[in-house]
Formats: C-alpha cells, sequence, structure tokens
C-alpha cells in the first residue's frame, strides 16, 4: 500500500482538500491481487473508508464493469462510509475518461487524491497519471496483479513526477495530533492496518488500568 504526491510537494497535504477515490475494489478482481494479500487490501481499503467518515472527507467511487466478471463493489466501503458517491462508469477503463467523474471529483473543490484501487497498474495508474496532469496532487493505495507489476507501475509513477510513501501514513497526516476527541477511534484504524498496533493498545491499557486499581486481583489462567 504506497501514497503518492506530486514532485515539488513537500508540504503535508491539508484535510480541507482531500478527498478519497476508491476505484473498482470488486470481488472478481480481488481474486487476481498477489503483490499484498487480500484480506490486507480490503482491511487498508475498509480503513480508508472509515477515516473519511470520521474526518468527514468526501468519498467517490466507481467500478468497471461490476455486472460482469470482474464483480461488485466490496460492501465495506459504501457500509462504513454512507456518505459516498457512486459514479457509474459505461466501460472506460481509465476512470478518468469518465465526464462524470472528473466532474465529480472537481466538484468537490478539492485538489489532494487520495486514490485506492485494484488495480495498481490500470485502475489506479492511468488516472493518477491523468488527474496529476490536470493539476492534482494523486495518493494511492491499491493492489496489483504481481510484484513485478506493482513496482513497474511505481517506477512509471516516479517517472510521471510522483513520489512515493507509505500508506499507514494516511491516518497520521490528516489526524495532525492525539489530542482531539476522536483520537481512540482513529487508533483503532491504526489497528486495521497494522494488527499488532493493537497489541500495544491493550497493553498500555492493562497497565493503566493496574496502576489505578493496584488491588484490582488479575484473572487466573485455567487450563483444560
Amino acid at each position: 500500500m504506497e501514497l503518492h504526491t506530486r514532485r515539488g510537494v513537500t508540504r503535508s497535504f491539508r484535510l480541507d482538500d482531500v478527498v478519497m477515490l476508491l476505484l473498482d475494489h470488486q470481488s472478481g478482481l480481488f481474486q487476481t491481487v498477489k503483490d499484498i494479500p487480500v484480506g490486507e487490501l480490503r482491511a487498508n481499503t475498509a480503513m480508508l473508508a472509515k477515516l473519511a467518515s470520521l474526518l468527514k472527507i468526501p468519498v467517490i467511487t466507481t467500478a468497471s464493469v461490476p455486472d460482469g466478471p470482474n464483480g461488485p463493489l466490496m460492501p465495506e466501503i459504501h457500509e462504513l462510509a454512507p456518505h459516498a458517491v457512486y459514479v457509474p462508469r459505461k466501460g472506460e477503463v481509465n476512470a478518468w475518461d469518465n465526464e462524470l467523474f472528473v466532474k465529480t471529483v472537481r466538484e468537490t473543490g478539492r485538489n489532494t487524491l487520495i486514490m485506492a484501487g485494484v488495480w495498481t497498474s490500470v485502475c489506479v495508474m492511468f488516472p493518477a497519471l491523468d488527474a496529476t496532469a490536470a493539476g492534482f496532487a494523486v495518493i494511492d493505495a491499491s493492489g496489483d496483479p504481481s510484484e513485478m507489476a506493482s513496482r513497474t507501475t511505481l517506477a512509471r509513477f516516479v517517472q510521471a513526477g510522483i513520489v512515493t510513501i507509505s500508506a499507514n501514513a494516511v491516518p497520521g497526516e490528516l489526524m495532525r495530533t492525539w489530542n482531539r476527541p476522536d483520537a481512540a477511534e482513529i487508533a483503532k484504524l491504526f489497528s486495521m492496518v497494522a494488527p499488532n498496533y493493537a497489541a500495544v493498545i491493550e497493553s498500555y491499557n492493562r497497565a493503566q488500568d493496574a496502576a489505578l486499581h493496584p488491588q484490582r486481583p488479575v484473572p487466573e489462567l485455567t487450563h483444560a
């Protein structure tokens, strides 16, 4: 899962300038992804959808021929981001070739696109290159049918002036501070993409509980 922005964009992206484009996360296409476990890909995508809901980020979804072998969109996206707007396509491989899709993006008034999809090499790369040429900053969190396809795609992104960083930085960069009322909910998002972080939270909560209630007995282990 990677994150890309235009060359020369060195500042952190702003929450009020971000829109999420979740492209072609379809059941049939998931079966072809090989560069990341499908469970992780779904969790990453679900995390982005939930993050968008928490931080009130616009979300636009679309699918490539969903009534064909590519299959329907994963339901978690619209379940976790009920405000998401679905834009149907007329068979275009590149979502940016669809006028309604581009119009919907422009109508958000936002210029930083968190663009995630399956495959990176097709469903993300084509619109990412066109959006970058149109002056948008582009961020990617996706999956591909092979490691080679992923590496080739990342090389082409770099050739187009797009910089890559790890995508688990997305929640951290958008939240900016833990001193916020929804910090606990955002912490759960980190656990979705990094399950071991859940253990960090559990150990911290247990230590805090022990400090506050030193006389509380520790549950005994039982053996079957």
